[in-house]
């Protein structure tokens, strides 16, 4: 059974740092993209950044600069390190695998003063 679950969130101040992991299990994690995306409050999903088999990575014009996303497949785990956080970064995050819709219960990020 698949399973991927985030966690990691919190609330921050902005310009602050987090970092998310995503512990996967039920499937063999290093032969996949994987994908990180959010939801903001009544928003729909936005994708945040990718990471590929090989480690290419690719990001968001709204996070580029600030996150980095990466993966140990020895751990199953998938990561986001978010700096200098924004208001507008508040969002539940979600991991994925390629073309899959979110499957877990994500992790809160809420980023205010």
């Amino acid at each position: 059974q698949v399973q991927l679950v985030e966690s990691g969130g919190g609330f921050v101040q902005p310009g602050g740092s987090l970092r998310l992991s995503c512990a996967a299990s039920g499937f063999t994690f290093s032969v996949y993209l994987m994908n990180w995306v959010r939801q903001a409050p009544g928003k729909g999903l936005e994708w945040v950044s990718y990471i590929s088999t090989d480690g290419d990575t690719n990001y968001a014009d709204s996070v580029k600069g600030r996150f980095t996303i990466s993966r140990d497949n020895a751990k199953n785990t998938l990561y986001l390190q978010m700096n200098s956080l924004k208001p507008e970064d508040t969002a539940v995050y979600y991991c994925t695998r390629a073309g899959q819709s979110p499957s877990g219960q994500g992790t809160q990020v809420t980023v205010s003063s």
